[in-house]
């Protein structure tokens, strides 16, 4: 069995998270890179990967290298997927994949040319928990009707931070947001059009809370509401015609409740929670092995959707 070696370009929050739970068998994390050399050798001396390269290129150029995992703000994901692409690397990014559709439509157009695979590090996609839900829905809950996706969070009102600078590409839509939508797309049986959008945004300008309205050729409709100052239940609700499904904490989810319409009331549980970057690994090697590439058109319709959001701003 092959042994699949991964390269960290970043190290974020997300990054330390990535390392920390990685528990692939058929793959290891075998070396990273970032802007400063020092905090990339203590990165990898705290983790024991082998190299530590003092540029993102010289992590790229080696051979050893298969698997590019990008964990760097959204503002340069293109950049740095484009060059893993070209390197002849498969991508694992993190969410928001791209800033926009046209990044996105460029960067699966290099990977198709190249034969790689190209994914978003999106947990709702990945979640053990919500394919079963799909499963039980089709079977037991009939048509879908409404989605609600909300998801606040409170950040500290710093211009500065990346969270509201939007040289960094700040704002919620493209943080927590993706999240929401993401949630909703996983639900619908079709990508839906936005009705509607509005926002309120930070003195920055970026964006910092926003409603939305979405709905599909099939009636389908979902809500999502956003915000960086004002912390919100993760809870979402999915409504059928036969009873509704909630799921608290969505985003790595591995509890929901289904309540019927005749009051009793499913337990799922399905998965776990700590997981989470785990099942988004072992979904890529599949990939690279031959799996469908399933989430990737998710990942297209989401980011169509946000891009159709802002253009109501």
């Amino acid at each position: 069995m092959k042994q699949y070696h991964w390269g960290i370009i970043g190290l974020g929050d997300i990054a330390h998270q990535f390392t920390e739970s990685f528990k692939s068998t058929t793959s290891d994390i075998y070396g990273v890179a970032a802007r400063k050399l020092p905090k990339v050798q203590n990165f990898a001396e705290q983790f024991n990967i082998p190299k530590a390269y003092e540029t993102v290129d010289e992590l790229l150029a080696d051979p050893m290298i298969d698997f590019v995992y990008i964990a760097v703000p959204n503002n340069v994901h293109h950049q740095y997927i484009m060059s893993a692409l070209n390197a002849g690397k498969h991508v694992l990014c993190e969410k928001a994949i791209t800033m926009n559709h046209q990044e996105l439509a460029e960067e699966i157009a290099l990977a198709t040319e190249k034969k790689l695979v190209l994914q978003e590090a999106m947990t709702i996609f990945n979640m053990p928990l919500f394919h079963k839900l799909k499963q039980i829905a089709d079977s037991k809950l009939g048509k879908l009707k409404v989605i609600q996706a909300p998801f606040g969070s409170y950040k500290e009102p710093d211009p500065t931070n990346r969270f509201f600078n939007p040289d960094l590409a700040g704002g919620a839509l493209l943080d927590i947001g993706t999240y929401a939508v993401s949630f909703a797309r996983f639900f619908l049986s079709e990508n839906p059009e936005v009705l509607y959008s509005n926002v309120v945004p930070f003195e920055t300008g970026v964006d910092e809370q926003s409603m939305t309205i979405l709905r599909n050729q099939q009636n389908e409709m979902a809500a999502i509401t956003l915000s960086f100052q004002a912390k919100m239940p993760k809870q979402g609700i999915v409504a059928y015609e036969n009873g509704y499904i909630t799921v608290d904490e969505y985003p790595r989810a591995d509890r929901a409740e289904i309540m019927y319409l005749n009051g009793q009331k499913e337990v799922v549980e399905v998965g776990e929670t700590s997981e989470a970057l785990n099942y988004e690994i072992q979904t890529f090697i599949n990939t690279v092995e031959g799996a469908p590439n399933q989430t990737l058109p998710l990942t297209e319709d989401v980011i169509r959707i946000l891009d159709d959001m802002r253009k109501f701003w």
